[in-house]
């Protein structure tokens, strides 16, 4: 991948991905997310992303929105554990309108009262569709599990009531403490010359008052697996099964990403798939997900199935896991494997936007990004050997945690 960075006074880092489109994307990625929240502020970094949207000194909430969206763009923003992001879509000639729009919500939000109220509801909605959606709450309820006692184990969404306490000065005051000038990666995708756009960011970002992180993280340890049945109202069993996984920097993180993919990725001949769908058709959807987070990770295996079939799934896929663990993979199957891996790689890169987001977070972790070439050569020299040590240091047994919603037909 050919990219150019570049790092401003104030330490925010700027990484740019040239391409030949005439789309092109904007975002900023920080390191901050509900693991960095106190017990009064569950829910703070989610109610930001949706409340830095509505009114800066310079524009109401609707000029926000129709800034981009009049020239055909788009405007949009996540949050997760670790991470905030926002960012945009565009023609490449209002690249410049993009990045004043972006400069703006970050440094000039005013958070108006009436704003944040009527904010407050519809993330109340967004909380309850989720509690409609068991194959998602399940992930939380999960992670809230394994991660007990811990910021990990916190629901990005937060809970109703704590989001009806919120007041614009608890979130100027989440922000001062935690959006970090050195923290904070700009990503551009698209076809603009870098010395252009470097010009653009340092006149709408440079007189961002430096602010570099100096606190640690609170760090999990101490893990011990957890057994978990909960009654609910629906019609399949939902299930996951998990563990502790690498960190993100890990030298074994390209090794455990391949496992997961035979083990149950995306593909449909994923072993979890084969075993548990194709040959015995007990679930309509089943799949294993690595998640890796800057000092810990985390491995889960999803499925739903009758209530009839729950215990038996459940020892074909321990089965898939034993056999991970104690035989190796042929040199066929693991060509195979390796290719599969690095062609779900290449064909996401066709994505601009994931490309964008994705560039931005590893360069937030490792200050460089890979190229396609160096990828593939990282993959290909894993050996049969080095999957058998991660599958025995992260599938064993008796270390997975099991979460259940279990039918009460």
């Amino acid at each position: 991948m050919q990219y150019n960075a570049f790092t401003l006074t104030n330490g925010i880092r700027l990484v740019h991905i040239p391409t030949h489109s005439t789309v092109a994307h904007f975002g900023i990625v920080l390191n901050t997310g509900s693991r960095d929240e106190k017990d009064e502020e569950v829910g703070m970094a989610h109610f930001i992303e949706h409340v830095i949207f509505k009114g800066t000194k310079n524009r109401k909430a609707y000029h926000i929105l129709s800034r981009l969206e009049d020239v055909g763009g788009d405007l949009n923003a996540y949050t997760t554990k670790e991470e905030t992001a926002i960012y945009s879509t565009f023609l490449k000639n209002d690249y410049t309108r993009a990045i004043e729009l972006l400069s703006d919500i970050l440094k000039n939000s005013t958070f108006p009262k009436h704003e944040i109220e009527k904010e407050k509801e519809v993330i109340i909605e967004e909380i309850n569709s989720y509690l409609d959606s068991p194959s998602e709450l399940i992930y939380d309820d999960f992670e809230d599990l394994l991660f007990k006692g811990h910021p990990f184990g916190r629901q990005i969404l937060g809970s109703p009531e704590q989001i009806m306490t919120y007041e614009k000065k608890d979130i100027e005051k989440f922000m001062s403490e935690n959006y970090h000038t050195d923290q904070m990666v700009l990503c551009f995708v698209g076809d603009i010359p870098f010395e252009r756009l470097k010009r653009r960011i340092q006149f709408y970002f440079e007189d961002l008052p430096e602010n570099r992180r100096e606190h640690n993280r609170l760090k999990f340890e101490n893990y011990k697996p957890q057994h978990l049945i909960l009654d609910k109202e629906t019609y399949q069993n939902h299930t996951i099964i998990g563990t502790i996984a690498h960190e993100i920097g890990h030298k074994d993180r390209t090794t455990t990403v391949l496992l997961n993919n035979i083990l149950g990725g995306t593909s449909m001949n994923s072993r979890l798939n084969l075993a548990i769908r194709e040959r015995h058709g007990m679930a309509y959807n089943i799949e294993s997900t690595i998640t890796s987070y800057s000092d810990t990770g985390l491995l889960s295996i999803y499925y739903g199935t009758d209530p009839e079939n729950g215990d038996r799934a459940q020892g074909l896929i321990f089965k898939e896991l034993k056999k991970l663990r104690d035989k190796k993979l042929g040199t066929l199957q693991l060509s195979k494997a390796k290719k599969q891996l690095f062609g779900q790689i290449s064909v996401s890169q066709e994505n601009s936007e994931e490309v964008m987001l994705s560039s931005a977070k590893s360069y937030m972790f490792f200050n460089s990004l890979s190229s396609l070439e160096q990828i593939e050569k990282k993959i290909n020299t894993i050996t049969s050997e080095q999957i058998i040590e991660v599958a025995n240091q992260i599938l064993q047994e008796d270390q997975m945690s099991i979460l259940t919603y279990q039918s009460k037909e």
